[in-house]
């Protein structure tokens, strides 16, 4: 039964995936307002609450991106600005619920070398183009890139399919992000959504199944 919310939000997606296709923007809300909504579900019906302090903080990552899908639903630029900001905090959250499921410093500090080569290549495609939100921007991008670092020394810490798991989840979440900025900065179009929707809606997913199993594993 605790799969349900995951098909939901599966499907939800889907629909998400063809109101931006269609441009239906009612439809666009509730579904992605839906989706968002099912994947926190999702993770408390796994348990992630009640795993501890890795669990509660994936869930208040989760909680924070679902105020960043309602933000985004808005091309008003104060509104992507606040939706930037409650990225970034998920993105927090998640790095500390990775130090909280433990790390080992080596790995992830060389995952921290390689990502961030990664992510110099990022800003100089974004940075150009980015204008006011520059400052915004460059900060996103040292927070995500710490994210995945963190899911790399987490990985690192102990060899579990969970740990593995939320790593996917980490990249994935990585890659929806250059999705949305490629929309909002670089150019338009229905293969950003497409792409980076179920990267996004999956990582959460995976975010939400994993973290438990994770938490045992320590």
């Amino acid at each position: 039964m605790e799969h349900i919310a995951a098909i939901v939000c599966v499907v939800l997606t889907t629909m998400l995936g063809l109101a931006e296709y269609t441009k239906m923007m009612p439809l666009k809300v509730v579904s992605k307002t839906g989706a968002a909504a099912a994947f926190i579900v999702y993770a408390l019906m796994r348990g992630a609450w009640e795993a501890g302090t890795p669990g509660q903080w994936v869930v208040i990552g989760l909680c924070l991106s679902m105020v960043g899908d309602i933000c985004l639903l808005s091309q008003d630029k104060r509104t992507f600005l606040a939706g930037i900001g409650a990225f970034l905090l998920a993105h927090v959250a998640y790095v500390v619920a990775f130090l909280s499921l433990g790390i080992t410093p080596t790995v992830g500090a060389a995952g921290l070398a390689g990502v961030s080569v990664i992510a110099a290549f990022v800003w100089r495609w974004l940075g150009p183009h980015t204008g006011t939100l520059k400052p915004a921007v460059a900060a996103y991008i040292v927070v995500i890139t710490c994210m995945v670092a963190a899911a790399i020394g987490a990985a690192g810490f102990e060899v579990h399919w969970a740990r593995t798991g939320l790593l996917v989840a980490a990249i994935a979440f990585f890659l929806s992000d250059l999705c949305v900025a490629r929309e909002r900065f670089i150019v338009q179009g229905i293969e950003n959504k497409l792409i980076g929707l179920p990267l996004y809606f999956g990582a959460q997913l995976l975010f939400a199944f994993f973290i438990s199993p994770a938490v045992l594993s320590a």
